[in-house]
């Protein structure tokens, strides 16, 4: 499972969180650090690698975009911690065992329409 840093996941946040692609320069403009824009373009790039982001290379500045939505990656996480559990049943009665009334309302009503 790829795991993400601080600077990563503030990445991720504003790409998730953004409408459009955006360049290296508005990633860096946007996040509340004052980095370097080789420093931004060092984690998109590391990003790319791990399959979080696309690059669109059609025009320069390139234009960097989330690869799947912040529910997407969050599943794809959820069923690879699964995956490795040799009792699931187990994990996801602690996992149940742990969420609020209005959680648990919300796993039935998805549980019975499915």
């Amino acid at each position: 499972m790829a795991t993400l840093g601080d600077l990563e996941r503030s990445v991720m946040s504003l790409l998730w969180d953004s409408n459009e692609s955006l360049s290296a320069n508005d990633v860096r403009d946007r996040l509340d650090e004052d980095l370097a824009v080789t420093t931004v373009l060092t984690v998109l790039s590391r990003l790319e690698k791990k399959c979080l982001v696309t690059r669109e290379r059609s025009s320069r500045p390139h234009r960097y975009s989330a690869a799947a939505s912040r529910e997407e990656h969050t599943v794809e996480m959820l069923n690879e911690v699964l995956g490795t559990a040799s009792d699931r049943e187990a994990v996801l009665a602690r996992f149940i065992g742990g969420v609020s009334d209005s959680e648990a309302a919300a796993l039935r009503r998805i549980l019975k329409s499915s």
